[in-house]
């Protein structure tokens, strides 16, 4: 979409103003803030698979019996960015932010004190609600505060706070466990969050587009922008020059006719991505010690995967934001399932093997993270934060499909090859489904909203 221009008479478009001014600290603190939130995130979803071992020791019971607690967080993850997602659009990125990260923050801190398996299994799930709500409302509030012109790869830095949280959260276990229980894990990563919250409250700003567009008083808009941009709050109303539909509903907006298909194919996306990715992370190894590795090298191999995702991801944003990100994402995932191929044929050198494994989890870890970017830039205001939260609530079922996936692959005892062979193919489909959304174009015929003067009180 054209960047607009600042109207006259004294109305300013405010995402023409921010895409014109410098960055400032006050929007790097926001930067800071939600990759904070996807951080606590990370940290806390992954929590469960590394205490996993002790609270089996601890318990004494089946490594099979904690099946339903660990996919318990993934259907809460889904379902809360489902539900979320309108909700933001309707009430405002910052008080779902925030009452989401409070929210999950306290159930992990009640997931330490859980007494038995049913307990531990409906408190994950509770907390996947929390944490699947706060991922999207970050990435829509980053959104809207980036400039137009570093957009992509400001969203993409924010979202890498996931992984690294995850990645934190291994070595805090190490650490922690031996000293303090599995417990402890899981309290770190309840106050964490509820400090967090509160912070938010008093650092973190509404969306200046959600205000415009839910026509809030023009000095509270005003106090914002100026915080945000360094100039003067002197306008004496704010616009946001963007076309969209008529629909007041967010809902409405994301299955609209002229976002249908675009938003279908996102959905198709992010869930074939997320086959591949809980489909290897969960049953790499397996499939290395089946191949003749041994377990040692079978874990070293599998860690090069993840290795080089914020590589992936920061390099994808810096060029999503000078090419068309739609083919710039579809040739990422399209190197990913030649990589992925590629690695089923390479067991005869473990170097090639191990190189093949890096450069395959480096593409497909950043075509994956850019998705909630692209999703964010193709939504209008009043369908942004339902928009995001679909794609990744709707994609998560594509992480549960993954795992799944791969406990038949091994059952039906397919080889090496065959199962990476088989496993590029959501990798194409996924290409082919951005390229799909790429040619179906944007909206047409749709008007103008969000874009009258707020009144002056």
């Amino acid at each position: 979409m054209p960047q607009s221009q600042p109207a006259k008479g004294g109305v300013i478009d405010v995402q023409a103003l921010i895409d014109e001014r410098p960055f400032t600290g006050y929007q790097w603190l926001i930067l800071i803030l939600c990759f904070l939130i996807v951080a606590v995130d990370g940290f806390d979803t992954a929590a469960i698979g590394y205490i996993a071992p002790a609270l089996v020791q601890d318990w004494g019971i089946q490594k099979s019996e904690l099946g339903p607690v660990m996919s318990a967080a993934l259907f809460g993850l889904a379902f809360g960015a489902i539900f979320a997602g309108p909700l933001a659009d309707r009430v405002g990125r910052k008080r779902v932010l925030v009452l989401s990260v409070f929210f999950f923050g306290l159930c992990s801190v009640a997931t330490a004190f859980a007494p038995s398996l049913g307990w531990l299994t409906a408190l994950r799930f509770l907390t996947g609600l929390g944490l699947g709500a706060a991922m999207p409302n970050a990435v829509t509030l980053t959104s809207e505060f980036a400039p137009q012109r570093r957009r992509a790869v400001l969203v993409n830095t924010m979202f890498c706070g996931f992984p690294l949280g995850s990645a934190v959260g291994g070595f805090v276990a190490a650490a922690m466990i031996p000293h303090y229980g599995w417990h402890s894990v899981l309290l770190l990563g309840g106050v964490l969050p509820v400090v967090l919250a509160v912070l938010l409250v008093f650092l973190l700003p509404e969306s200046v587009r959600y205000m415009v567009l839910r026509s809030y008083p023009v000095e509270q808009i005003g106090k914002v922008l100026q915080r945000v941009t360094g100039a003067a709050a002197t306008a004496t109303g704010y616009v946001i020059g963007e076309q969209a539909p008529a629909t007041r509903s967010p809902i409405g907006t994301v299955l609209s006719p002229g976002y249908r298909l675009g938003s279908a194919m996102l959905w198709s996306t992010y869930f074939m991505g997320l086959v591949i990715f809980y489909l290897l992370t969960s049953w790499m190894p397996t499939l290395m010690k089946d191949a003749g590795f041994t377990i040692e090298r079978a874990s070293f191999l599998t860690a090069l995967f993840p290795l080089g995702g914020g590589i992936g991801t920061i390099a994808a944003g810096w060029f999503m934001d000078r090419f068309n990100p739609n083919k710039v994402i579809a040739l990422t995932y399209a190197a990913t399932g030649v990589l992925i191929y590629a690695v089923g044929q390479g067991t005869g050198s473990q170097v090639l093997l191990g190189v093949l494994i890096f450069l395959a989890g480096t593409a497909m870890n950043g075509a994956q993270s850019s998705m909630p970017s692209l999703a964010a830039a193709f939504y209008p205001t009043q369908g942004r934060a339902t928009g995001v939260a679909w794609m990744l609530g709707i994609g998560r079922f594509g992480g549960i499909t993954g795992a799944l996936l791969g406990a038949e692959l091994l059952r039906l005892q397919l080889g090496f090859d065959m199962i990476f062979t088989l496993l590029a193919v959501p990798a194409f489909l996924a290409a082919i489904a951005l390229m799909v959304k790429h040619f179906g174009g944007r909206p047409a015929g749709t008007t103008e909203t969000g874009g009258r003067p707020v009144a002056t009180h």
